[in-house]
């Protein structure tokens, strides 16, 4: 068995084969919130909606938010690289991809928020992705999850006096770079997620460019926006498609521009074709991307 050169994480697995190029930005950009690209793409989902309408006529109760998670789910399984991320100046892989968003207990100004973490398994599919954010999301609305890991020490520390609370977070944040970080302040703790995305069309909001802190492992952030008809011209005759803005973030050290760019396209061939999302995740798509 081959002896591993450099030491992984608990939360990930270092990779070893960087090019000069790839760890001189490391040091560069030591910092995550520095190296950020921010891509904002319209996506048409006219096909997507159609599908998702034939769908709730059969009685099966998908959203546009469940595609919008198996999409990613499918496309970090096609990308890898998308499920790299930056720690301490080198470069990891997640042990697992890992979608992660907020929910709120209530539409209200003052209800709580909690973080959800949704595992996508190599024979995910958009039903099993669908029944998952679904269960979590009921456990919530009907207050009967119970507080773990991240959401439950979020409340006992933020509750703490300055004196205390400062030095401790000062640790934590050290824990973190150097991959100590107990495992009950990364449960469910969406910093530790491979992407964290928003569905701010839930709200009538339009698509946003979301910042990511330096803690944790995330190193993309994803938002969809309200789908609207917009008129546009194909062939040289007038249409109406379902629009929706998405704001995307990437950490550029973990790939270049040319990946991300390619793994945006995926997610829009998945939109124009649907039915994509009922296979495994983990089925690679030999689709030309050009």
């Amino acid at each position: 068995m081959k002896r591993r050169l450099f030491k992984d994480r608990k939360d990930g697995r270092r990779i070893d084969h960087l090019s000069g190029m790839g760890q001189i930005i490391l040091d560069l950009k030591p910092k995550r919130c520095d190296s950020y690209v921010f891509i904002n793409q319209e996506m048409d989902l006219t096909t997507l909606t159609e599908y998702i309408e034939k769908k709730k006529e059969n009685g099966e109760e998908l959203t546009f938010f469940h595609a919008f998670v198996t999409a990613i789910g499918k496309t970090f399984y096609n990308r890898p690289k998308l499920n790299y991320f930056v720690a301490n100046r080198h470069l990891y892989e997640h042990n697992d991809i890992v979608v992660s968003f907020v929910d709120k207990v209530a539409f209200d100004d003052y209800s709580e928020e909690m973080m959800i973490m949704i595992p996508i398994l190599p024979n995910d599919n958009i039903y099993t992705i669908s029944k998952r954010i679904k269960e979590k999301v009921k456990a919530i609305r009907d207050n009967s999850a119970k507080k773990e890991g991240a959401n439950s020490a979020i409340d006992i520390l933020g509750r703490l006096p300055n004196i205390i609370r400062v030095p401790l977070v000062g640790i934590f944040k050290w824990l973190d770079r150097k991959g100590h970080l107990p495992n009950s302040l990364i449960k469910d703790n969406l910093y530790y997620s491979s992407i964290i995305v928003s569905n701010l069309g839930s709200i009538h909001c339009g698509a946003i460019h979301h910042n990511i802190t330096d803690f944790g492992s995330c190193s993309s952030l994803a938002t969809m926006g309200e789908i609207k008809d917009e008129e546009k011209i194909i062939d040289g005759k007038k249409v109406i498609l379902k629009i929706c803005d998405f704001g995307i973030n990437f950490d550029e050290r973990v790939a270049d521009g040319y990946y991300f760019a390619k793994s945006i396209k995926l997610i829009q061939y998945l939109f124009l074709h649907p039915e994509e999302l009922e296979s495994d995740v983990s089925e690679k798509i030999d689709v030309p991307l050009k």
